[in-house]
C-alpha cells in the first residue's frame, strides 16, 4: 500500500510541475519546474528499483540539461521580462494530442489492470532478477565508461564541445561597451 501512496505523490508532483512548465509565462520559473519534473521521473526510477537510471536522470537531466537551459535563459535577459500569452494558435491541436494520449493510456490501464490482483497477474509482483547478473552488468558498464577502448573518448569530446558552446554563449551574450552606456 505504501508503494501506491509514493507513486501517487510522485505522479502529483511530476504532473503538477510539468503543467507549470507548459503554462508559466516566466521562462526561468518554467525551467525550475522542469527540474522538479525531472526529479519526479528519477523518483519513479527509484520506485522501480532502477537506481542507476535514477542517478543518470539526476546527473544528466537535472545536473546538465536543466542547468544548460537555465544558463541560456539567464544569458538572454530580454526574454526574462516576457509577458506574452503562453498559449498560441496551436493550443487546440495540443489539447487534442493530450486527450488522445490520455485516452490511449486509459484504454491500456482499463484493459490490462487487474481489478483483483492474483498470483498470475503481471502486476502482482516484480520478476526475479539474479543479483549476480545486475552486479556484473553495472560493473561492466562502469568499466566501459572509463576504458580508453570504449566510451571515455566520446565523453571527453562531448565535454569539450559543451565547454566550447558555453564559452561561445558567454561571448555572444557579453554586453558590448556601447550597450552599457
Amino acid at each position: 500500500m505504501s508503494e501506491q501512496i509514493i507513486f501517487v505523490l510522485l505522479a502529483i508532483i511530476t504532473l503538477g510541475s510539468a503543467l507549470v512548465v507548459v503554462t508559466n509565462r516566466n521562462l526561468f520559473h518554467a525551467a525550475l519546474a522542469l527540474m522538479v519534473t525531472f526529479a519526479g521521473v528519477a523518483g519513479f526510477y527509484l520506485t522501480l528499483d532502477a537506481g542507476f537510471m535514477a542517478m543518470a536522470q539526476l546527473l544528466v537531466y537535472i545536473g546538465a540539461i536543466s542547468i544548460l537551459i537555465i544558463f541560456a535563459i539567464m544569458m538572454t535577459r530580454r526574454l526574462m521580462q516576457a509577458t506574452e500569452d503562453p498559449f498560441n494558435s496551436q493550443r487546440w491541436m495540443g489539447l487534442f494530442g493530450a486527450l488522445a494520449g490520455f485516452a490511449l493510456v486509459a484504454i491500456v490501464v482499463v484493459r490490462y489492470w487487474p481489478v483483483q490482483p492474483s498470483e498470475s497477474s503481471f502486476l502482482a509482483s516484480r520478476p526475479y532478477v539474479d543479483p549476480e547478473l545486475l552486479t556484473g552488468s553495472v560493473a561492466r558498464l562502469g568499466v566501459s565508461f572509463v576504458s580508453a577502448d570504449a566510451y571515455v573518448v566520446p565523453f571527453e569530446i562531448a565535454s569539450v564541445l559543451l565547454l566550447a558552446a558555453l564559452v561561445g554563449a558567454i561571448v555572444v551574450a557579453w554586453p558590448k561597451a556601447e550597450d552599457l552606456e
